[in-house]
């Protein structure tokens, strides 16, 4: 039987074969609530400095509504709407101010500390939920291409190839307002695995790959192998990459 479990969790970032770095990440442990943390990962876009701008965005909103954030009384699930909102309102107004056409996706997540965990997506930066090594559930990108999965015109490997697979359905800092998918696991524990991460990571790897990775390595040492075989794979044509790994360990 086991007797509780240990978080260990660790982000990682590169740019790739680009210019310039427009993915953010961050990894925020409540400052007065342990077992209390938020995950996000924002993949900007608009040119060099209009997709930082808009990342950046993403986590100046994250930081400052998670210091407010309560566990014990406030709805998860509501503070995370609140983020992409909030966001997706300044990455409009910057665009009118600047001129310029910034957008982002947003993939981020909360677990608290009772071991339910809130997620909220928009774009195709994805969440992956893992068990003992085997793929639970994962979010479904708001894009052209899983339109087309979805509804049986290809397959997940054929989309990873279309030309039209960078085309989103809806993100922040567009005209419409972003598509918001909550998910909610309800209990996390011993053997569990969240990964956040944008499509500079996840387009190289199937999820079986993901999930052997994740639970064979130390969440570091994943964050590490998956950038290094993303680069590998892209063969100098490869995006940001940007990702984090929390992880559930049985205690001995």
């Amino acid at each position: 039987m086991s007797k509780g479990y240990r978080i260990h969790a660790s982000t990682g970032t590169h740019r790739g074969d680009r210019d310039y770095q427009q993915d953010q990440v961050c990894l925020l442990h409540h400052q007065r609530n342990d077992g209390c943390l938020l995950s996000v990962v924002a993949d900007g876009m608009g040119g060099r400095s209009g997709g930082r701008k808009a990342s950046d965005q993403v986590m100046l909103t994250a930081r400052q509504l998670f210091e407010r954030f309560d566990p014990e009384t406030d709805d998860p699930s509501a503070m995370l709407r609140q983020i992409v909102e909030e966001s997706h309102l300044v990455i409009k107004l910057t665009a009118v101010s600047a001129e310029q056409e910034p957008h982002s996706t947003i993939a981020a997540f909360l677990i608290n500390p009772g071991g339910d965990s809130h997620w909220i997506h928009a774009g195709d930066s994805r969440i992956y939920h893992f068990r003992q090594g085997q793929l639970v559930f994962r979010t479904m990108d708001h894009s052209y291409v899983q339109t087309l999965v979805n509804q049986g015109e290809i397959t997940e490997e054929e989309a990873l190839d279309h030309p039209h697979s960078n085309i989103l359905m809806g993100c922040l800092g567009t005209d419409n307002d972003p598509p918001v998918d909550i998910h909610v696991a309800q209990k996390l524990g011993p053997g569990d695995a969240l990964l956040a991460c944008s499509d500079g990571i996840w387009h190289y790897f199937t999820p079986e790959e993901l999930a052997s990775t994740v639970a064979m390595l130390t969440p570091r040492e994943a964050c590490e192998f998956l950038i290094q075989k993303a680069r590998s794979r892209a063969k100098g044509m490869g995006d940001n990459l940007s990702l984090t790994i929390v992880k559930f360990d049985p205690l001995t």
